[in-house]
């Protein structure tokens, strides 16, 4: 009997609602039989393992609040996925997601969606990706990301962002809209400026995060970053910086910062 059958079969016996199945070498939900009629399942977890396709039948764990598959070598993702009802949190990061599936943004509860290293960017997001109002944390880092969408801004109950490692050129000014966003992360970028709304946001309290570093800012930005986080948001309530932002954003586009790594051989992008 496989490792992965014998947790299925000691779940059934004992009513348990949480399944970790981490690291069992995994390759298909095949190897998972009975797992889809298994709807007293809250938690499931399938990190690690060398899973590439999710079948749609994954939606028939309507009690399924937390999914992990990260670390696998996904592609792609069901629709159904979006139906679930209760699903509240997703990690499939560290996959190799070269898209999203049309409707990916109907989750009706979902609060945090890890989609960091994978290969996506601005052009694989479906219309309604920013339609996912319950959403309270969002990691897109280690993509391919060069603009965010300015429908960023209707994620209202957003408190973390992450954008870390992507080649994003520019934030949307509707940044500023997320007026409950307490933790952003945009280090390692080729962002110039920031827009003057990021002064908006409560970045400076005690439980609060910005990080900003490895990017190639314009010099009073990278002046005042120097001095601390806390100089920065200041300089961006500034008239001084409103008109370099505005003469950068006319101006400024016609020579981006070169991309800064090769990302050819990540990870992500090797097929088996």
């Amino acid at each position: 009997m496989s490792k992965a059958k014998k947790v299925l079969d000691e779940a059934r016996e004992t009513q348990n609602r949480e399944l970790d199945l981490v690291d069992k070498g995994l390759v298909s939900f095949e190897e998972l039989p009975g797992l889809f009629n298994m709807s007293n399942i809250t938690r499931l977890t399938l990190s690690h393992n060398k899973i590439s396709v999710i079948s749609p039948g994954i939606a028939n764990l309507l009690n399924l609040e937390i999914l992990n598959l990260s670390n696998n070598q996904l592609s792609e993702l069901p629709v159904s996925l979006s139906s679930m009802p209760k699903l509240r949190i997703l990690n499939v990061s560290i996959n190799r997601l070269g898209n999203l599936p049309r409707g990916f943004g109907a989750f009706p509860v979902l609060e945090v969606l890890d989609l960091s290293y994978n290969n996506l960017n601005e052009q694989l997001l479906p219309g309604n990706f920013f339609g996912m109002e319950t959403l309270r944390a969002l990691y897109l880092g280690d993509n391919d990301f060069e603009y965010i969408p300015k429908e960023l801004g209707q994620l209202k109950n957003l408190q973390i962002l992450g954008l870390r490692d992507n080649d994003l050129l520019e934030l949307p000014r509707e940044v500023g809209d997320l007026l409950r966003l307490r933790e952003l992360h945009i280090q390692n970028n080729r962002l110039q400026v920031l827009p003057p709304e990021v002064a908006q946001l409560d970045l400076l309290s005690n439980k609060s995060v910005m990080k900003m570093e490895e990017n190639p800012w314009v010099n009073p930005i990278a002046e005042q970053y120097l001095l601390g986080i806390s100089h920065v948001i200041d300089y961006l309530k500034t008239d001084t910086y409103k008109i370099i932002y505005n003469r950068h954003m006319q101006g400024g586009r016609g020579g981006p910062p070169p991309p800064k790594a090769d990302k050819s051989k990540k990870a992500s992008r090797v097929r088996a």
